[in-house]
């Protein structure tokens, strides 16, 4: 199938009638008709039901065309985006992380990159928590990572960008929530949720304290859970001040321990592109420029 062929097949899913799907589609009912024929013999199934009264999808016609639409609406966006950058372009960065907050400073860093390389793209891509297969398969040039999750894979190369401390979530009325910092006995009869992926480092804080004072645990399953269980007054957690979204809905208060979670951005160890290699060295001036700011 062709993308004409798709948008034959869903524009008389649209009408249910073939004579009004040609004319939108500036065919003839006949070539309509065989182009339906043809599509239904490659895929091996009916998609529509015909009647004098038009044509209805199949159950299978039907499912069929959700995919279609999918397929036509992705094609759409990248025929969208590739007519934009061959025209404003010479190149493009892709940068795999998972929210925008983790590189704080990554918008004003692309509107500062922009003032000198108005001709390079800056594209961020959102993946999961910690996801290094996309960026691995070459989908991304840059990536946002923990270094103890990129330490020891080959084909890489680990540039530092700053280290994480660890902060207490609770809500913004909470009594903790106006300290400049909390101390581990402020736990105490507390309940800690833990889990949702949290990194060795984390991990090492919520077990010490679960072993050494008389506090409540429970596991929660990833971070949206964690954060829709702290506004339900169930609880409190711990997490690396790199996954603070700033938006203001929760107090963040730095946590007393010595932990640290090193963040790191990694590039191709092929990667030959100054470009790249000044983006990434943009981005950790930023961070040396700014030691006040609460990573």
């Amino acid at each position: 199938m062709d993308t004409k062929q798709i948008d034959y097949v869903l524009e008389l899913a649209k009408t249910k009638n073939f004579n009004r799907a040609a004319e939108n589609l500036y065919i003839s009912q006949p070539a309509l008709t065989y182009q339906i024929k043809s599509i239904e013999a490659e895929v091996g199934f009916m998609l529509f039901e015909r009647s004098p009264r038009g044509a209805v999808l199949t159950p299978a016609g039907e499912q069929f065309c959700v995919t279609l639409r999918n397929i036509r609406n992705d094609f759409k966006r990248a025929v969208e985006q590739g007519q934009n950058f061959s025209t404003h372009y010479r190149t493009n960065i892709t940068i795999g992380l998972p929210m925008r907050s983790a590189i704080y400073f990554l918008p004003e860093a692309i509107e500062i990159f922009g003032q000198t390389s108005s001709d390079i793209s800056i594209t961020p891509h959102f993946l999961a928590l910690y996801d290094t297969s996309s960026f691995l398969n070459g989908e991304e040039d840059i990536l946002f990572a923990r270094q103890n999750n990129v330490k020891n894979i080959p084909g890489i190369k680990i540039h530092p960008l700053f280290e994480s401390r660890i902060y207490l979530i609770t809500e913004k009325t909470d009594e903790l929530a106006g300290r400049e910092i909390v101390h581990p006995e402020d736990l105490a009869g507390r309940t800690l949720m833990i889990g949702g992926g949290s990194p060795p480092e984390l991990k090492a804080v919520q077990n010490r304290l679960i072993d050494t004072l008389n506090i409540r645990y429970f596991n929660s399953n990833d971070r949206e859970t964690t954060l829709t269980n702290i506004a339900a007054h169930k609880g409190v957690c711990l997490a690396p001040g790199f996954l603070n979204d700033h938006n203001g809905e929760f107090a963040w208060t730095l946590f007393d321990c010595p932990e640290r979670v090193k963040c790191v951005l990694c590039t191709h160890s092929d990667e030959k592109r100054e470009c790249v290699k000044d983006f990434v060295r943009l981005l950790q001036k930023m961070y040396r420029d700014n030691p006040e700011f609460p990573a």
